[in-house]
């Protein structure tokens, strides 16, 4: 029987680092997955480069090309499905996915959030944090729904906020757990040992 890898389609709208520590993962071996499209809603972003210079697909899709949002989320899951997509995985998207893709990929999307849900939902969740003056925030891997930042949560890693930390270096703190939180979920997920029972996520052991 030949072995499949799970096949990603990747959405961001940046600078794609979180992206780019995905493809390392899938390279290096690590990931039992690759990365079959990346979709950016923005044209300049750096993740559509670092797509190409490994010789993956990037799209670029306008959502003011569209009439509706239910147009634009149409044309997202065409892309997703014409490139044979397993799972989609939103790491720095900007935007809420609509009825169109969730319900193409039912439980099957994945948000990357930079706080521990549900504290600090949003996309200013580093500053929040900071603002609030936490003393602990950290990283969330979650399902995602038609809310913001409300799907069933699969793993968090906490960041411990420092005395001499700066919003920088915190940022900077965040963005590293990310980058090695994100693959190692995707893995347990090409492991088919992420089960969701409501809203709660089990890790089945491997």
């Amino acid at each position: 029987m030949i072995h499949r890898k799970l096949r990603l389609g990747v959405l961001i709208s940046g600078s794609g680092t979180n992206l780019q520590a995905v493809i390392d993962a899938s390279e290096s071996g690590a990931l039992d997955a690759d990365v079959a499209v990346v979709i950016s809603n923005h044209e300049g972003a750096r993740g559509l480069v670092r797509a190409k210079e490994h010789g993956i697909d990037g799209v670029h899709i306008d959502r003011g090309a569209f009439a509706t949002a239910r147009e634009y989320n149409e044309k997202i899951r065409d892309i997703l499905r014409d490139h044979v997509c397993d799972y989609v995985v939103m790491a720095g998207y900007m935007r809420l996915l609509g009825k169109p893709v969730l319900d193409f990929f039912p439980n099957k999307v994945i948000n990357l959030h930079p706080a521990l849900l549900p504290s600090f939902p949003g996309a200013s969740g580093i500053r929040d944090a900071w603002d609030y003056g936490a003393k602990c925030t950290g990283i969330t891997v979650h399902f995602a729904n038609e809310v913001f930042d409300d799907g069933p949560i699969i793993a968090q890693q906490p960041v411990m906020v420092a005395p001499d930390d700066t919003i920088e270096t915190l940022e900077a703190k965040i963005h590293a757990a990310e980058h090695d939180l994100l693959p190692a979920v995707l893995q347990l997920i090409a492991e088919n040992r992420v089960e969701i029972i409501g809203r709660k996520v089990r890790i089945l052991p491997a």
